[in-house]
Parts: structure tokens; C-alpha cells; sequence
């Protein structure tokens, strides 16, 4: 029976019902309102022809009204807003924006897709005239037109959600200097944090400027320019300020009939898409849906599911009864070079639902290449499967540059058929080099995901190590030499994995080895080796890489992959002179260096190998697929005494130049000036030498030095606690501790001490004379910010527990001493 079918909103959701009803059904009545200019609209594509990468405007519009009214024979009134819904008889009030006229359409049923609007909170001047919204074609107008007639050249984006990111890309692709302000810690809410870590390196290399955790106080404008006053005090002046501040759904309507809605104002529907009226269905972002994965009400707009909606809701207005199964959120990103993707539940999600990791469910990572390391441009890529005790997969998370959004897809599509962590093993892919691996991405998730469920794995994940006891734990860095260099993860012992076992009886039986390699797939191979000789040993989920993103403050533009020369400081950060590339590479021999598709240390020691067969001046120019090797070999040649020049992305590789032998540049000149650091040993516990080495370190920190003390053996008990502190010991250890002098009211002279006479003497002395006390000396040194390590070896030997040492210490092995001595201009061994 012809039917009179009203349906509010002409954008994805809307349209699409529209069409689908006509196509099912030639008789009814089909009148399709939209308050704007502009139906079916594609806007997702908005800030991609801001950019310039959208040529053509009309290219935006997917449908035009006179074209739809004509194919589909409907009524499609633009410029018409629906303003109230009138249940009873079974009407609508309508405004024509045109002509001004308030006219009534009655409506056998209701279709509400009114979308959403994006948030405008009240801020002081955010109404002001270069504040804009990026929501439809005439947003985009005004953004685009306003970027060219007034030459825009700062640009400051608030909110790290998709519109945001993407805005930031493509104001920067114009060539605007862009800061980007998120009052979350981080951008892109449906990954995790340390997968958004991965995205905020890569934006910040690009030379974005980020504020994280950094909400908006106000805007003032003068002059063309908007000063963005953030809440930590932090100002930011802009030609443009693009607010992404995230949605609100335009429940309205719904809400002043009678409709039921949510706390939000979304329209609560059933199983089949109606309201709580059974002539008015509503879809899209105005909705409240089921959360696919854990049966829960949620909100999420995007334009997938809306379209799927749309056709569903046509379905059963024609009688054809179908459900709408529950929304997933699959989604997918451009970062500039990187891809983004997820589905499914992430840990947030799964914490705000009380669910516990380790019990709830688990977590597997895995960073595979993009397609076969041999073939030429293998890219890498960071996967993240979520699943449960039994297998069901709950969510995953990618970054990286090619490949990604199809891994995502293919497990989307098995979670969406109920498929397991199991069934990912199973799944036949396509493979051949250029494409893919025989072992896919999706298989490898699947197997260390059932390797963890089958014990065959223990894991640590990399925001558990900074908690671990140095009493039970022993971290093991695994990796070769050359990429412990460029970094490591503090109190960690280096044993190659080559060389395990025949280096096992360095390694304690009686305390839990934590295994780490670069990405995690050597770890692994060192706890199975380790697991079956004996040891007790588990292995870092992803690696060092994981690890080394997840604690990095990305707030500070990194080294902009351009031809700008840079280099890194002696303080790891980077530093920026003037590019003359071709000063540099004349009258030199240029060596080419293909290390694209190594797997991670393979580029950095490819240079190493390469180096030394080079003259003196001459460069190396190599090429990698591994995004991280330009801050890696920019850490080697400053650690190597060699010459980083530049670097450039060039297609799917990244390229870097390297001089042989010291820098020339004037930022590698300055990287190389005078080193201000001060490191001392104390082995000795004695009054006298612990008093000297605290009045060299506060006149070091005086003047401005770094210091670093390293308490070892005797040492230690210049650290001690003066009163017993109640500690677990062996018996040996006990014993030690009973012999050992407690603090620093205890420690004899190494001379003249005389049973503890000229111990006495001295003290009455200092005092008499207004000496500091040893006591007064380590609290004015800390004070200064004189860094205290005890050496973690010797405490063990000694059986002295952190405990037992006064507060303010840190904790660390001779790798940690060492990288300081490093950088320091004297050490001395007292």
C-alpha cells in the first residue's frame, strides 16, 4: 500500500533512505527535507579540498536536488527545516528559508536523520571573525576563502578527532605554520595511548606544533589575529583558529515531541531503528545504537554505519523486517604519511566498563611489514589485538603507512561473523611479495595472540616496566650493540640473543627475566630459549619501539623531515640551521645505501658495517622503509663522530645523509660545544671522601653543572637510613648490614679515625668552624638537583634494599652511569 513517507535531513542517512525506498517501492509518497543548500554532500572530503588535494568543488557533491528529485521522482526541498513534529495528527511544521513561509506536511511515516552540529562551548571570543567550524559546503567556503584573501599564515587547530587531524594536514599541506591544541592526552580517541603515540611522533615531525592535555581558556582578537590564552597560561597567536572541539546530536526535534532520548539528546531507538513512536524511525548520528562488541548503548557517529542505517530503515518501512546488529566503529585516518584504522573496543572503552586487563581480557602486538621485506617498499606497520580468555576478539588498533586499513577490514569482517583469535591463524589471504607476507599481519596477530592464550608467552607490557622491582625482575636487552647505543631501557643488562645460551650463567635463576628486543619478535625467541633452559622469563609486548614511543613527550616539534639540516644536541633534542646540502655534497663521493625492507636494527647496521669502507668526507646516502631509523642514525652519527646532513622523504622511503667523520655544519658545531656535565663515583664510605665528593658536587651544581653521582659498594652506606628499617633478609644479607656502618652519622675517617675518636674530632671541628654536616651537604645537593644513583648490582651484593635508603635516590645500573658519564666533561672515582 502507497504510503506518505516524510524523512527530515537530505545528508548520508537521509538520502540514502530516500533512494532505497524508491527503489523498493515506485508508489509511495517520498518528500525529502533539508534545512541546508546542499544534500548528499560527501564531508568527509571537506578539509581534503581546503587542501587543494580536491580540485574541484562540485566534486563534493555526490547528488544534486533537481537530479535526485528526477531519478528517484521525489520531492526534495532544500532550504525547507522541519521545526516540530506534531504526533497526533501526524504532521510537521515546516520553515522555508527561501520565501520565509511556515507551512504544516502531514506524513504516514516519520524519518529523522537530523545529524549533528559540532560543539561551539561559551569561551570568551570564540565568536570571533577568524574562528571557524568545518561542518558542511558552506564551512568549507568560508575556511577556504578566508585562507586565501587574507594570506593566512599561522594557523591554530583545537581538537585532535579526525576533522582536527585532518585539518591540520591540509593547512600545513598550504604551506601555514599549524599548532594543534587537545585537552585530552592525546588525539584520536578511538586508539589508545600509546598507539596515538606512534601518530603524535609522526605529526610532530612534520613540524606540527601540539599542546596536549591543554584545554582552551579564551580567544582574543586584534588585528586579523586571534591569541589562544591556554589553560596552563601558554599563548598562541593565529591567523586562522579551526575549532573540532568534537559533536552534539540534533535531537531537538525528537526530544520537544515526546520521543525518548538519552542524557546527550540522542534519539533512543529499538532493534529495527524506530523511536518510541512506531511511525517515526530515526538513523545516524542522532542516534543512540548498541555497541557491537559489548552489548552496551553508545553513540557513534560516522558515515558507514548512517548509510547502512538508511537502507535498513528503508527495508522495513517497505515491510522487508531487518535489524540493525549493533555498530562497531570502524574507522580509518590519514595523518599525513600514516594510516590510522581501528575496530572494535579499545582498553578505554573496556576501563570504563570495570573490565581488567589480565582478566578480562588480553593484549597481543605485533609490527609486521607491510608486504614481503624483501620486495622493494615493505613498510612497517603496529597492530593492536584486544581479545578474551576465550579467544573472542574485542577490538584492534594499526598505525603505519600502507597496508593497514586492510588489515583492519579482514578483522573487522571476522569479529562482525563471531570469528576467534583462532580463526585469524586460520584465514587463506591473498599473498604474493608485492602484496602481502605468507604469514599475514592478520595470521602473526593471530598466533602470538594464541601463544599468550596458551602460556606459551608470557608478556609484560611496556607501561608495567617503570614499576618493576629490581628484587624479583631483571630486564634483558637482547638486541646487537649497535642499537643499544641509540638507547635502552634503564637498569637493563645487555646479553645478544645470539648469544644466550652460552652466556645463561650470567642470568639468575630466582628472579623473573623481562626480555626485550626492538619490536618484539627477537624477545620472544630469548624467553622460549630462556623458559627451556630453566628460567623464569616473559617478553616486552612491542618492543623497545613501544616502549621508547609510549614515555616520549611529543609536545616539541621533532626533526621536520625536509632538505632543512639538523642534527641532535647533547641533550637529544634536535636542532635546526639553514640548509646548504650543496655545499655540503660537492667535491665529495656520494656512496648509495639500499637498506629498505630491513627489519629494524638491519639500517642502522648497515651504516655501521658501511661506514668505515668510506674516506674521510665522503657521504653516504641511505635509503630505509623503517620510519624510525632517521632519528635512530641521527643518534649514532652524534654517538660515532660522524656528520648527520639532512634527510627527506622521498615516496615510500625515507633517506638520510651522513659525512664521514666529525661535524662541519654550524648546528652540528654547536652540538659539539662544551660539555657541562659532571659524574662522580663513590665507591668509598668514608667521612672524609664522602664529604669531599658532596662539596665538589654542590659547587659543581652552583655552577650551573649537571651532576651525577653513582653510589657503589661502600659507597651506599653514605645513603643509608640512620634508623633500622624492618626488611626481609637472607642471613648473609643481615650480616652485612649488621657490620656496615647506617648512615651518614656512622662513617668512620679513612684516616686518623682511631676507633672512632677522630671521627668525633672532626665533626666538632666542622661544627666549630660552620662546616655543613654530610647531612646538610646531600640536602643542598639534591636541592640543586644533583642526581643520586645507587648502583643496583651492588645493592644486591650487599644486601642493602631500596628501602633502606633515604629518600630522593634513583636506581640504575652501569649503563645508566655510563650514559651519563658521556656527556659529562670530567668524571671522577672517589
Amino acid at each position: 500500500m502507497a504510503k506518505k513517507i516524510l524523512i527530515v535531513g537530505g545528508v548520508a542517512g537521509g538520502a540514502t533512505t530516500a533512494a532505497r525506498l524508491r527503489r523498493i517501492d515506485e508508489e509511495s509518497e517520498i518528500i525529502l527535507f533539508e534545512r541546508g543548500k546542499y544534500i548528499s554532500f560527501a564531508n568527509c572530503g571537506l578539509p581534503y579540498y581546503i587542501g587543494g588535494v580536491i580540485k574541484d568543488r562540485n566534486a563534493l557533491l555526490v547528488q544534486t536536488p533537481e537530479a535526485m528529485g528526477a531519478r528517484f521522482n521525489m520531492d526534495v526541498r532544500i532550504e525547507n527545516e522541519v521545526t516540530a513534529i506534531h504526533r497526533k495528527e501526524k504532521s510537521v511544521s515546516v520553515r522555508n528559508h527561501a520565501t520565509g513561509e511556515t507551512y504544516k506536511e502531514t506524513y504516514d511515516v516519520l524519518v529523522l536523520s537530523p545529524g549533528s552540529s559540532p560543539l561551539k562551548p561559551p569561551i570568551p571570543g570564540i565568536d570571533s571573525p577568524n574562528i571557524f567550524s568545518l561542518w558542511n559546503i558552506p564551512d568549507t567556503d568560508a575556511i577556504k576563502g578566508y585562507v586565501e584573501k587574507n594570506q593566512v599564515k599561522t594557523a591554530t587547530v583545537i581538537g585532535g578527532g579526525f576533522i582536527g587531524i585532518e585539518m591540520v594536514e591540509n593547512l600545513h599541506e598550504l604551506g601555514i605554520d599549524v599548532t594543534l591544541v587537545e585537552m585530552a592526552d592525546q588525539v584520536l580517541t578511538p586508539v589508545d595511548f600509546e598507539m596515538a603515540q606512534l601518530v603524535h611522533s609522526h605529526v610532530s615531525s612534520q613540524g606540527v606544533k601540539m599542546y596536549l592535555k591543554n584545554g582552551v581558556k579564551s580567544f582574543t582578537y586584534k588585528d586579523g589575529s586571534t591569541t589562544v590564552e591556554l589553560q596552563d597560561g601558554t599563548k598562541v597567536d593565529a591567523d586562522m583558529v579551526i575549532l573540532s572541539i568534537g559533536i552534539r546530536p540534533n535531537g531537538e526535534l525528537a526530544k520537544d515531541a515526546g520521543l525518548d532520548v538519552n542524557q546527550r539528546g540522542g534519539i533512543v531507538v529499538d532493534s529495527h531503528l524506530k523511536t518510541s513512536d512506531p511511525d517515526i524511525y530515526a538513523l545516524g548520528d542522532a542516534i543512540e545504537v548498541v555497541d557491537f562488541v559489548n552489548g552496551v548503548p553508545t553513540m557513534i557517529p560516522l558515515a558507514g554505519p548512517a548509510n547502512k542505517q538508511g537502507r535498513i530503515v528503508a527495508n522495513n518501512i517497505a515491510g522487508r523486517l531487518e535489524p540493525y546488529e549493533g555498530t562497531m566503529g570502524t574507522s580509518v585516518a590519514k595523518v599525513f604519511d600514516l594510516t590510522v584504522a581501528s575496530t572494535g573496543a579499545n582498553e578505554k572503552a573496556l576501563h570504563r566498563l570495570g573490565k581488567v586487563y589480565g582478566k578480562d581480557y588480553f593484549v597481543t602486538v605485533i609490527e609486521p611489514k607491510s608486504h614481503a621485506g624483501y620486495y622493494p617498499g615493505a613498510m612497517p606497520m603496529t597492530l593492536k589485538l584486544i581479545f578474551t580468555s576465550d579467544g573472542k576478539i574485542l577490538g584492534v588498533q594499526a598505525v603505519g603507512y600502507d597496508g593497514v586499513e586492510k588489515r583492519v577490514d579482514v578483522i573487522a569482517t571476522a569479529m562482525r561473523l563471531g570469528g576467534t583469535v583462532s580463526d585469524l591463524k586460520k584465514l587463506e589471504l591473498a599473498y604474493a611479495p608485492p602484496f602481502s607476507s605468507a604469514k599475514d599481519p592478520v595470521n602473526m596477530a593471530g598466533f602470538t595472540a594464541e601463544n599468550i592464550l596458551n602460556k606459551d608467552q608470557e608478556v609484560v607490557r611496556w607501561d608495567e616496566v617503570g614499576n618493576l622491582s629490581a628484587d624479583d625482575t631483571l630486564v634483558l636487552d637482547v638486541r646487537e650493540d649497535v642499537e643499544r647505543e641509540l638507547g635502552f631501557i634503564p637498569g637493563s643488562i645487555h646479553i645478544p640473543v645470539n648469544d644466550l645460551r652460552q652466556r645463561q650463567g650470567e642470568l639468575p635463576k630466582d628472579k623473573t627475566i623481562v626480555v626485550y628486543c626492538a619490536v618484539g619478535l627477537r624477545g620472544y625467541v630469548a624467553a622460549r630459549i630462556l623458559s627451556q633452559l630453566g628460567f623464569q622469563a616473559k617478553n616486552l609486548l612491542g618492543g623497545y619501539n613501544l616502549y621508547k614511543y609510549f614515555y616520549k613527550d611529543y609536545t616539541n616539534p621533532l626533526c621536520v623531515v625536509t632538505d632543512t639540516v639538523h642534527s641532535l644536541g647533547d641533550d637529544g633534542a634536535p636542532e635546526f640551521v639553514e640548509p646548504k646540502p650543496e655545499e655540503a655534497l660537492q667535491g665529495v663521493q656520494t656512496v648509495q645505501l639500499n637498506a629498505c625492507g630491513l627489519q629494524c636494527p638491519g639500517p642502522i647496521m648497515q651504516v655501521n658495517n658501511t661506514m668505515p669502507t668510506l674516506n674521510p668526507g665522503d657521504i653516504l646516502e641511505v635509503s630505509a622503509t623503517d620510519p624510525g631509523f632517521i632519528v635512530d642514525v641521527q643518534a649514532w652519527a652524534k654517538k660515532t663522530g660522524n656528520t648527520f646532513l639532512k634527510s627527506e622523504k622521498r615516496n615510500r622511503e625515507f633517506v638520510a645523509y651522513i659525512k664521514k667523520g666529525a661535524p662541519t655544519l654550524a648546528g652540528h658545531r654547536a652540538a659539539a660545544a662544551e660539555k657541562n656535565g659532571s659524574t662522580m663515583v663513590v665507591f668509598s664510605g668514608d667521612l672524609d671522601k664522602a664529604l669531599a665528593s658532596l662539596i665538589i658536587a654542590n659547587g659543581a651544581a652552583a655552577m650551573g653543572k649537571k651532576v651525577t653521582m653513582f653510589f657503589t659498594f661502600w659507597g651506599l652506606n653514605i645513603l643509608r637510613k640512620a634508623e633500622k628499617v624492618p626488611v626481609k633478609k637472607t642471613f648473609l644479607d643481615a650480616m652485612f648490614g649488621a657490620m656496615m656502618p647506617r648512615g651518614t652519622g656512622k662513617l668512620p675517617l679513612s684516616k686518623l679515625n682511631m676507633g672512632g675518636m677522630g671521627t668525633a674530632m672532626m665533626k666538632m671541628t666542622m661544627k666549630n668552624k660552620h662546616v655543613n654536616t654530610l647531612d646538610e651537604l646531600i640536602a643542598s645537593a639534591q636541592k640543586a638537583g644533583v642526581k643520586f644513583v645507587a648502583c643496583t648490582m651492588s645493592m644486591d651484593v650487599m644486601g642493602i634494599t631500596e628501602e633502606e635508603l633515604i629518600d630522593g635516590v634513583d636506581f640504575g645500573g652501569v649503563a645508566a652511569y655510563l650514559g651519563e658519564a658521556e656527556d659529562a666533561y670530567h668524571n671522577l672515582f672517589i
